[in-house]
């Protein structure tokens, strides 16, 4: 079968599926992004080489006991303060010229920080003053597929000064401002019309964390799979690679989206 016509089926079953469940019930959503979880960590420990069965477990025991709990500012801004503590870690090893292999308690904080508590974090974001509202979770995932998109057209087309070529040779900076401006447009149209908020700011302020941090989970995947020598972090979906590959991008702007929900909700 043709490479494109795969990867454009694959890509069609995962959204159709995503989409699905997200606005099934807040059950069909949780399980699939637990599933989701333990396909990444199994997925991250093999980049990393780290032995799975411990983290796989941590990992699994911790999406069930965190499941459907009260807000509460202690916790959710402790997850917050670690999973953004580890991005900023994370940031600084993206922009690092030593590639060195990890060390242990490396390989444990980025699972714990990177990659476990921004699951639980998703959990909590489609959760609105009136339970759980699917639409939010959706307009970010479309907010990301629309900076994706124009990043790569307008980067394409105008593009000529590199982002980062070191790790990701075909983004440019003319790309991520390409993708920038449509995400901003786009978040407008989302508030408007399919959030139905009047609250259009917000939404701004969303896509442009979107567009500046999962650009940034973007790379910092890159490297991880630079490091390990691997095009792809699995072969789950034919054509796009694994899991990883699919939610680099909202795994690392989720505590940076859950953090500005916060302090919303402190300043009102």
């Amino acid at each position: 079968m043709n490479e494109t016509l795969i990867r454009a089926l694959s890509g069609a079953v995962y959204i159709l599926l995503l989409l699905s469940c997200i606005l099934y019930s807040n059950i069909t959503f949780y399980i699939l992004f637990g599933l989701f979880l333990a396909m990444a960590v199994l997925e991250f420990c093999k980049l990393v080489k780290l032995n799975y069965v411990i983290p796989l477990i941590i990992a699994i025991v911790s999406y069930i006991i965190f499941y459907n709990t009260p807000f509460n500012q202690l916790y959710d801004g402790s997850i917050t303060l670690i999973s953004i503590l580890v991005a900023i870690q994370l940031a600084f090893f993206l922009f690092s010229k030593k590639d060195k292999a990890f060390k242990k308690h490396e390989k444990w904080l980025y699972l714990i920080g990177y990659i476990i508590l921004p699951f639980i974090i998703l959990t909590k974001i489609p959760i609105g003053v009136d339970g759980y509202n699917p639409r939010i979770l959706i307009g970010i995932f479309i907010l990301i597929w629309t900076n994706d998109t124009f990043a790569y057209v307008v980067g394409k087309s105008i593009g000529k000064h590199k982002l980062f070529e070191r790790i990701s040779p075909k983004k440019t900076i003319e790309g991520f401002l390409g993708g920038l401006t449509f995400s901003i447009i786009g978040s407008m149209l989302i508030a408007k019309f399919f959030i139905g908020t009047s609250n259009i700011g917000i939404w701004i302020g969303i896509a442009i964390l979107v567009s500046i941090f999962a650009t940034l989970g973007d790379l910092i995947q890159s490297k991880f799979k630079r490091l390990a020598g691997v095009k792809d972090s699995g072969k789950i979906m034919p054509g796009h690679g694994g899991i990883l590959d699919r939610l680099d991008s909202i795994i690392y702007v989720a505590p940076f989206i859950f953090l500005f929900y916060q302090i919303l909700n402190y300043v009102s």
